[in-house]
């Protein structure tokens, strides 16, 4: 299956982006590429199942469907009904993530498809750049001309957040960069500060799903086992065994991103736990801004050199 795929950031609050995104039938307001645009049967653009005809600028007519919108994660899914280009099995998702370093949105437009073997690239390459691409740069033009909202809404996420902390930042690095340094499950010593001493216990590789880190952070000692790693999707997630803090059941995880357009990473990292309100009051700032938060503010200095 091919792959097309832009992401960039955008500087403006999630809530002002997705408030453009989500309207299905708007793409002719911040989309020059797109003439008109029409929801079929009188249907609403946020009603799920709904296709939106339009045409592009050299009027040629394209039908997409609606598959899945989402406010609570700030993503949509769609499908042709029909094609602007030939290609098959099209399935098209625009996801948003808020950058909790600032007040900006993490944009990442990506669609998989079947080409056919004389087209082999064609489309992938084209849709990338001209469609994606090109959408969000003229998205982002768009949002900047607008009005600032007046009151950014608490919270940030509706319905149950995706964790109990959030972190998310640019590092100013390409992703192999990034990702080289962070997969390596024993190597966090060797960018944040408060940690002293880590080590794999048993000698195991630091690649190793179900090894354990052994650490000190600070005056604490910490045990935690490697859950998941993925080259492919370029995350890791692992759980605490030990700890002095009073928390129980913590998982936590970390993903990057490619952003396409400045060959740099966007990262987001999240933990859940259980503990008494009260002690939450400490922990989750903890965690936040001198865990996650500072973890990535070390790498981009480390990575970019300033």
């Amino acid at each position: 299956m091919a792959q097309a795929l832009a992401s960039t950031i955008i500087d403006a609050p999630v809530e002002t982006v997705w408030a453009v995104l989500r309207d299905f039938n708007g793409m002719p307001v911040w989309n020059p590429g797109v003439r008109d645009s029409l929801i079929e049967e009188g249907r609403d653009a946020d009603s799920v199942g709904c296709i939106r005809a339009f045409h592009l600028a050299d009027g040629s007519l394209v039908r997409e469907r609606l598959l899945e919108l989402d406010d609570s994660r700030y993503r949509m899914r769609y499908n042709f009904e029909t094609p602007a280009f030939p290609v098959e099995n099209y399935l098209a998702t625009l996801e948003l993530i808020p950058v909790t370093n600032g007040d900006a949105t993490f944009v990442r437009w990506h669609a998989g498809f079947d080409e056919a073997p004389e087209d082999r690239d064609t489309y992938s390459a084209l849709i990338s750049k001209a469609v994606f691409a090109d959408g969000l740069k003229a998205l982002a033009a768009h949002i900047a001309q607008a009005p600032a909202p007046a009151e950014v809404p608490e919270p940030r996420w509706q319905g149950l957040r995706p964790a109990k902390v959030f972190t998310s930042s640019v590092i100013r690095a390409p992703l192999p960069a990034v990702w080289e340094k962070m997969r390596d499950f024993a190597g966090m010593k060797h960018w944040h500060a408060d940690i002293t001493r880590m080590d794999m216990i048993g000698g195991v590789r630091s690649d190793k799903v179900s090894g354990v880190r052994d650490f000190l952070f600070g005056d604490g000692q910490l045990h935690e086992e490697l859950t998941f790693l993925s080259d492919q999707d370029h995350a890791f997630r692992y759980r605490i065994l030990k700890s002095p803090m009073p928390w129980l059941n913590y998982h936590a995880g970390a993903q990057l991103y490619p952003l396409t357009d400045r060959d740099q990473t966007f990262a987001v990292w999240t933990a859940d736990w259980t503990a008494s309100p009260q002690d939450d009051l400490a922990l989750i700032p903890n965690v936040h801004d001198n865990v996650f938060q500072q973890a990535f503010d070390t790498l981009d200095q480390l990575l970019s050199g300033g």
